[in-house]
């Protein structure tokens, strides 16, 4: 059998597929790492020097034992296997990710085992598993060259240091800027110090006297995490090399057995197999469990604390980009492999690399959500790493136990008990939910700082068993306070001392002696026979799988209807697939309405994220092929939990429901881990050449390529592979657990590379992408599986980030970087008109509602989230390509450059005559009001005021918010983005923002914004304090243009009023319109905190001096730093003895749209608010005229019932989006205006030669007729509620009629309606008015009101309306005491 048909046949469900060795290649000798050179290339590139001047060669700056040397791949088995095929580049740069390391005998030598990833082309996922030891340099060869560099350090260290000064060091060091220097220059000084005068300082090397130490790593490529037993195998085989005595066999038999004849575990099953000293065992989940995940979770805990952790999660499932930065390569590969582990049942859509090798460290500068980690250097600041962009990152420092967060983040909702929940669990299995002591594990220590005094030998005896029980204890097995306490007790002698005698009077320090008891006993031996290090594992398994359960159940109870509103829309997979771009696949906005109000700011948020359509769209795959792994098991706990537990949705509640299942999960493992299911063969003897491998204390051996490449040829397990039941548990596995993590189901025809042109390619788990030009070939979904079909979709439908290719890293050169950063400029581009186009067609689709059409799906919450998306976008491409980064928002820092040189040109011109004038918006409406200034800097400096914004990105997102308040947003970044200098100064030549098509093509896509009205300046910056100006302006044909009275208003809005404002007299002001004639109008200017939308404006006067009466046309409002004007219309007279004898009235406003945007025809408009009752009907109603519009029966019923609708549409809208109650209740179509109407039909008001009468001279007259009535006794025979209603009409009546308020017969009608909608009186006052003999005199026969069927309609339909706690505005009641 020849060595690949071995390796493939057998690949699928072997244990591991490779075994590598890293490390010198003793024929090549020592060569500087080329990775290090790209990398000085680049960064010279990035800071703007000529990178082909960069020093390339070997820096001997540095200490040559601190230098990175090229490792190799010595060897590896087998040759290949046709399922993984051998990636040499990548294995070789993730097992020694810093390259060779040499060391002395002086130096700690201590072995460290570190893990990663590979993510395939088709984005299956193998781990790595490596044990890096150091082995002493044979080669005299390598010996001499470490001299040799040791003296011409010395050499250059003495002549750029000479003892006066040592300022002009040569600037060819390898830290190239700060991010380069925090790698580095922590190591160096004190070796490099301490040897500049001889070279036997500490961290010197000379061959005569010193053993010289090299690097080496074992590692197995695995297809599924199974970390504890890949450690242990590992490490007992590095244990066989330097162990005293030969091991049981050579070192070719335990190889051979792991990779060839030790198979995977089927699942929910466990496996038992041998290493070289003791038995390994490994298990895998059921189908119906959570998917294996071997990574120790409670280290991750112990390392953040369980807050940080649960907020880390949360910027993960927002698709924030997210940095890890820690010394320690497992614990980068820990928490980031814990934390996606915890996403069940999504999975992390974007770029993961949890060791980012330092050769590729500008890709954090990637525009798109990331997780990667990047290792630290010990004694490094975190102020000196400059990341490109922070606006969005969020920053995890594992090693001192902190996080940095993005601004203006939700919390998981339920945050407090959640975090209760698993602090229990943590605490149960003795573990501190603060974080900060992290399980130390006995393979990874951290090494001794250069120039440390080497210990003594009792010293280091204690600290090896004070070590050996913190272990113990950070294992979970003593909670961290008594750590501490014994650890006081064990170097303090003074204590031990104050012990004993303490024992010897008889007091026993019983809590100390159960702690020393305890430690002991876990020495010893675990339970039931099992080994420490196996009872260990038990625990880590356990405590692995309860902390996820708490995890899965929180998710279980947030989405547990959500199938109820995915929209299931396609006929087949071939028509969903072709139109997934246009479809809607989850009815948002359904499912936030149905949500607990708390859990809304995360759930709009995390509904919109890559992660969650990506489970959507594989819910809806699932009615043509086998559901997606992760989904199966996830749906299969809904339905069950629906068993158990049938609640309605709508009794949705936000009460925290804990995970019942905690004990179960952790019993499946233990059961697994009790009774071991399979035990693979034994090691054995091979066939091979006598004398070859032979053993040698300390040296791992050459192993024989012959035997290892082969895999058996007549154990019955090798021949099981080739049955069918094989190939269908294969493919089984596959699709399970292979691809756990991935999106693409795999099936038996794999595709080829080249159908997944545009895939996620994260190869060799580093972060270098490329987008393919070409398309795609077509591709027909074949009948048994949709996998093509499912590729072709990936690769169209993924958004940006997703389609990313990364060629091999032999192709780091720079033009494949100036490429690679073309395409994030297509990609930014393409979800700039995704995010614009849906921000449209929300909104649009909501204003389609308001005027009629249709069903409404966005939320203001949405609509939050939308814009809040959009600030990020933004912040994004100001961040890619940035020269130097200055502050963490680089939009805010370009704004901040731009308005230095505009003001710096302003002073300039201030002396000369002036040339630049800012743009001037045209007067907002044709009277009355000055025109506003449009410009950046005038809305920066608005920004700029506002105390209650204290960061730059916050700044950055207000004033974005505001320019598309304004419909300035695309003209502001149009401005900004003219001045080239500027541009060139700031972004390199890759940059977005300097790439001029796509930039057109952005600010186009912004510019679409302008169709829709936004008001999320207002909305969300509600304490800020806003000038407002007011004016109004008489009618002038009719009346006086000016008032000898003095006036007054009140404006009032969504969120207060500004208090009643009295008017200097006669601020007279002279406008002149498009056709010169003269306007005169009052103005004041007035400040005051933001009031919302405006709604009422109270104008009023005190009727003084001879010319008081007064007709006033209308009322304008203007916000002075968003624009917005606001009309209000009025068209009545205000003064005694003319129209109602008011002398305030109640107006109620419409936004005004800028007359330009009319002229340019806008092809959508937000509808118009409801206004004050126009003037004609205001004047038919009244009858000033007589002649004016009479409408019919049937119009006026039609309009009442259009009003009472109004208001209960207004009702059943979520709290935060009703908008003003006032407008429903007074506007035009009005509930006010409707009953007017009603009661003027076939009344009786104008009478020739008498002055006008009014609906509320009825009203009076029927309430005088009551009381007198009542006085007289009459209504003492009326049932006793009709008694109470006559009583409440006469005081509503009387109340209205006593108030201080000059508000006219009209306006205390209004005011009647008003408070018997709020107290439900009207339906009862109707039928006392009817039945009031006094409608006789005033009312003809056909009047509505005298019509019983008619009015007993109308009773029933106002009814309706005592279902809504109906809120009146403060200027309406004003004065009133009910």
């Amino acid at each position: 059998m020849s060595g690949s048909s071995a390796g493939s046949g057998a690949a699928p469900c072997r244990f591991a597929h490779y075994f590598v060795i890293c490390g010198i290649d003793t024929e090549t000798g020592l060569e500087p790492d080329e990775l290090a050179a790209l990398y000085q290339w680049l960064e010279a590139d990035r800071q703007g020097r000529d990178p082909d001047t960069a020093t390339t060669g070997e820096n001997f700056e540095q200490s040559p034992l601190k230098r990175t040397f090229k490792s190799k791949v010595l060897a590896h088995y087998p040759e290949n296997v046709e399922w993984n095929p051998f990636d040499q580049d990548a294995v070789n740069m993730l097992c020694m990710p810093k390259g060779l390391s040499f060391r002395t005998q002086a130096d700690q030598r201590d072995p460290q085992f570190h893990s990663f990833i590979i993510t395939k082309e088709d984005g299956s996922r193998t781990y790595g598993f490596v044990h890096t030891f150091y082995e002493e340099v044979t080669s005299p060869q390598i010996c001499s060259a470490m001299q040799t560099l040791y003296q011409m350090h010395n050499a250059e260290h003495a002549s750029a240091n000479p003892p006066s000064s040592s300022s002009s060091s040569s600037s060819s060091s390898s830290s190239m800027d700060s991010l380069a220097s925090s790698l580095d220059e922590a190591d160096s000084p004190t070796a490099s110090s301490s040897s500049s005068s001889s070279s036997r300082g500490a961290g010197g090397y000379d061959s005569s006297r010193d053993t010289l130490y090299v690097s080496k790593a074992l590692c197995l490529i695995t297809p599924m995490p199974f970390m504890h037993a890949c450690r242990r195998f590992l490490s007992q085989l590095h244990r066989a090399v330097t162990a005293s005595s030969a091991p049981p066999l050579p070192l070719e038999s335990y190889v051979h057995n792991v990779l060839y004849e030790v198979p995977l575990p089927p699942p929910g099953r466990s496996l038992k197999f041998h290493g070289v000293y003791e038995p390994i065992v490994c298990q895998r989940p059921g189908p119906g469990e959570l998917p294996l995940a071997d990574f120790p979770l409670g280290e991750a805990f112990c390392l953040l604390g369980v807050e940080n952790l649960v907020q880390l999660f949360t910027c993960t499932l927002l698709e924030m980009q997210i940095l890890l930065y820690s010394q320690d390569y497992q614990r980068l590969m820990t928490v980031a492999e814990g934390i996606t582990t915890l996403l069940f049942p999504f999975q992390w859509q974007h770029v993961y690399v949890p060791i980012l090798p330092a050769s590729l460290l500008h890709f954090l500068d990637a525009p798109v959500p990331y997780l990667m980690g990047l290792q630290s250097k010990e004694g490094t600041d975190r102020s000196k790493l400059e990341l490109p962009q922070e606006a969005n990152l969020c920053f995890v420092d594992i090693d001192n136990h902190c996080i940095e967060l993005p601004e203006d983040f939700p919390q998981f909702p339920n945050k407090t008990e959640f975090i209760q929940e698993l602090s229990e669990v943590l605490l149960r299995f003795g573990l501190s939910p603060n974080g900060g002591a992290p399980p130390r594990t006995n393979t990874t220590t951290t090494p001794a700082r250069p120039g440390s005094n080497p210990s003594t030998p009792g010293r280091e005896r204690k600290a090896v068993a004070l070590r050996e029980l913190e272990d113990d204890g950070r294992n979970g097995n003593l909670a961290g306070e008594e750590l501490a306490v014994l650890e006081l007790l064990q170097g303090n002698a003074t204590l031990e001392r104050l012990q004993a005698l303490a024992k010897r009077t008889g007091v026993t320090v019983a809590r100390v002696d159960a702690l020393r008891a305890g430690v002991k006993g876990q020495v010893t031996e675990g339970h039931g026979g099992r080994t420490a290090a196996e009872e260990e594992e038990l625990r880590n398994a356990k405590l692995n799988v309860q902390l996820r359960e708490v995890f899965a159940s929180r998710f279980a109870t947030m989405f547990a209807d959500y199938e109820a509103f995915v929209i299931q829309s396609a006929p087949d997979l071939e028509s969903w697939l072709t139109n997934r771009e246009q479809m809607h696949n989850f009815d948002k906005a359904s499912f936030l309405s149905d949500q607990p109000e708390p859990y809304l700011p995360f759930l709009s948020h995390f509904i919109e994220t890559q992660m969650f359509a990506t489970f959507i769209d594989n819910k809806i795959m699932s009615q043509w092929e086998e559901k997606e792994p992760l989904l199966r098991v996830f749906d299969g706990r809904i339905d069950k939990a629906r068993l158990y537990n049938v609640r309605a949705p709508s009794l949705r509640s936000s009460n925290y429901q804990r995970c019942t299942i905690l004990k179960e999960s952790a019993q499946a493992i233990e059961q697994r881990l009790m009774k071991i299911d399979h035990t693979a063969i034994h090691p054995h003897l091979l066939d091979m050449k006598i004398g070859q491998g032979k053993y040698e204390q300390g040296f791992f051996p050459k192993l024989q390529a012959d035997v290892l490449n082969a895999g058996p040829t007549n154990n019955k397990w090798a021949h099981r592979t080739a049955t069918a039941q094989r190939r269908k548990d294969r493919h089984r596995q596959q699709t399970e657990h292979l691809n756990l993590d991935n999106d693409l189901k795999e099936v038996d025809n794999l595709p080829t590379p080249q159908q997944v042109e545009g895939c996620l390619v994260l190869q060799n788990s580093m972060a270098f992408w490329e987008w393919d030009n070409a398309s795609p070939p077509p591709i027909k979904p074949p009948k048994k599986s949709a996998s093509a079909s499912c590729l072709k979709y990936m690769q169209e439908a993924r958004s940006l980030g997703k389609n990313l290719r990364q060629p091999k890293l032999s192709d780091l050169s720079p033009a494949v970087i100036a490429q690679t950063n073309w395409k994030f400029v297509e990609g930014l581009l393409k979800e700039c008109r995704m995010k614009t186009k849906r921000m449209l067609v929300e909104k649009m689709g909501r204003e389609a509602v308001e005027l009629g059409h249709g069903e409404a799906n966005i939320t203001g919450l949405e609509e939050n989230t939308l814009i809040a998306s959009l600030c990020d976008l933004l912040e994004r491409i100001w961040s890619h390509g940035l020269q130097v980064k200055q502050g963490k928002s680089a939009l805010w820092s370009h704004l901040q450059h731009y308005q230095a040189r505009e003001e710096k040109l302003e002073q300039q011109q201030a002396g000369s005559p002036v040339s630049h004038v800012p743009e001037r918006r045209k007067s907002e409406s044709a009277i009355g009001m000055p025109s506003l200034r449009v410009s950046v800097i005038q809305d920066m400096r608005h920004i700029q005021s506002m105390s209650e914004i204290k960061t730059e990105v916050g700044r950055a997102r207000a004033w974005i918010r505001l320019s598309l308040e304004k419909k300035l947003l695309s003209q502001h970044l149009k401005q900004l983005l003219s001045r080239q200098a500027l541009t060139k100064k700031l972004y390199k030549r890759y940059a977005f923002l300097r790439c001029e098509e796509e930039k057109e093509q952005f600010l186009f896509h912004l510019l679409s914004l302008n169709a829709v009205d936004y008001f999320c300046f207002t909305s969300v910056f509600t304490t800020i304090m806003i000038p407002y100006r007011a004016v109004i302006i008489p009618i002038k044909k009719l009346s006086n243009a000016m008032t000898t009275s003095n006036p007054w208003v009140c404006v009032s809005g969504e969120l207060g009023d500004s208090g009643v404002m009295q008017i200097p007299k006669n601020v007279l002001e002279m406008t002149f319109d498009s056709a010169f004639r003269p306007h005169t109008h009052i103005s004041a200017m007035f400040k005051c905190q933001n009031l919302g939308k405006l709604t009422t404006v109270q104008l009023g006067h005190d009727n003084a001096g001879l010319l008081a009466k007064w007709l006033v046309d209308c009322v304008m409002v203007r916000n002075e730093i968003t624009g917005h004007t606001y009309k209000f219309p009025c068209g009545r007279w205000l003064g005694k003895g003319v129209d109602d004898g008011s002398l305030e009235r109640v107006l109620i406003g419409e936004l005004v749209v800028p007359s330009g945007e009319e002229d340019s025809g806008r092809g959508c408009r937000t509808p118009p608010l409801q206004r004050s009752p126009s003037q004609t009907r205001r004047i038919s109603i009244t009858s000033l005229s007589g002649r004016g519009y009479k409408p019919t029966s049937a119009q006026i019923q039609e309009a009442i019932g259009e009003a009472v609708n109004n208001i209960i549409k207004h009702f059943h809208k979520p709290e935060k989006e009703r908008g003003s109650l006032t407008i429903l209740l007074c506007g035009e179509s009005g509930l006010v205006g409707a009953l007017e109407q009603f009661f003027h039909h076939g009344f009786k008001s104008a009478r020739l030669f008498q002055k006008t009468v009014f609906v509320w001279d009825f009203v009076e007259k029927a309430v005088a007729y009551m009381e007198s009535a009542d006085q007289m006794g009459d209504l003492q025979e009326t049932a006793e509620p009709l008694g109470m209603t006559c009583q409440s009409l006469c005081r509503y009546v009387n109340a209205i009629n006593s108030t201080p308020r000059n508000i006219g017969k009209d306006g205390k009608f209004q005011l009647l309606v008003c408070l018997g909608a709020r107290d439900r009186l009207l339906p009862q006052w109707l039928p006392l008015l009817v039945e009031c003999p006094v409608i006789l005199r005033m009312y003809e026969d056909a009047a509505l009101l005298r019509d019983r069927t008619t009015v007993n309609a109308l009773i029933s339909v106002l009814e309706t309306l005592h279902d809504f706690p109906i809120t009146l505005e403060t200027s309406l009641v004003k004065g009133i005491d009910l």
